[in-house]
């Protein structure tokens, strides 16, 4: 398995592909904007010029994208998707965060071409990236998982079989929900202390020593303490991942009502200009009071 292909080269996909040209794997990239990509070209990987060509004769093709939408076209778009020129003992994996109606259609429609797939989402952003040091949560066949697992590692720290196909973007959708969850109470929080006669840093100081406080949390004060909302986790994607959890639970008759007061404080977060901000910046919704 030494061709593969990488179809997005965004913020994370860049860092991803890089890392396996740096270990000595044959590269191909493909990215909706090639001029984004140039600084991979310029390493001497190599630019396919659509999805298809790119995945052609390549043993293992990955994507990481933005949302379904793009998702959809480079794996199943009617001329150029990549699903069209795999080859039959090639293995794709979708490393985008996706809602599960989509990931179980597009692991249908491999399963229909005779070709292996995997939905392999990750938890991490640029720092983890570069660095590969990414949590890969996997859903397929345990054997596929296998095979690819010494790959994943190049990129990641950590490599989970969750399940079959579906399982990993499960829990990529509860980590992410879990997540934006804790930083939306937090922001509340926060925004309540800071209008009484305590000292929020002191305050934000003991809740970070208590055990209800996780790491993520703990640091994600530090942050808003310190108004920090450069965009490594964007409010705008936040807000689009709970949009998946909405669409994902409503796709097998579920309920998520804390989920939904959640998005709809995001979706407040991008209305008031925050879109582009870290999901740290959802603290400005109630710190007007801040200097």
């Amino acid at each position: 398995m030494q061709r593969i292909s990488f179809l997005g080269t965004g913020a994370m996909g860049s860092r991803m592909a890089k890392n396996l040209f740096d270990a000595g794997y044959e590269v191909t990239v493909w990215n909706r904007t090639q001029d984004k990509a140039q600084h991979l070209f310029d390493m001497g990987i190599n630019k396919a010029p659509s999805p298809k060509e790119a995945a052609t004769d390549a043993d293992l093709v990955i994507s990481m994208v933005r949302d379904v939408e793009a998702s959809r076209y480079i794996w199943l778009d009617e001329e150029l998707g990549a699903l069209r020129s795999m080859k039959k003992d090639a293995i794709g994996i979708e490393c985008s965060t996706l809602s599960l109606p989509y990931i179980n259609e597009l692991s249908t429609l491999f399963c229909e071409q005779g070709i292996s797939f995997l939905d392999a989402p990750v938890a991490g952003s640029r720092p983890q990236a570069e660095a590969g040091k990414l949590i890969f949560f996997v859903g397929g066949n345990v054997q596929t998982v296998q095979a690819v697992c010494p790959i994943l590692e190049l990129m990641g720290m950590s490599v989970y079989h969750a399940g079959e196909h579906g399982s990993g973007t499960i829990i990529k959708l509860m980590v992410n929900g879990l997540f934006g969850a804790q930083l939306a109470v937090l922001s509340e929080l926060m925004g309540f202390a800071a209008r009484t006669q305590i000292d929020l840093e002191k305050a934000v100081r003991i809740l970070q020593g208590t055990p209800v406080c996780s790491p993520a949390t703990a640091n994600a004060a530090t942050a808003m303490l310190n108004h920090a909302y450069e965009p490594a986790f964007p409010i705008e994607l936040v807000d689009k991942d709970f949009q998946l959890i909405e669409k994902s639970v409503a796709a097998i008759n579920s309920k998520a009502p804390i989920c939904d007061a959640t998005k709809n404080l995001y979706s407040q977060a991008i209305q008031g200009g925050y879109g582009r901000d870290n999901i740290t910046g959802v603290y400005q919704l109630y710190c007007d009071f801040a200097g």
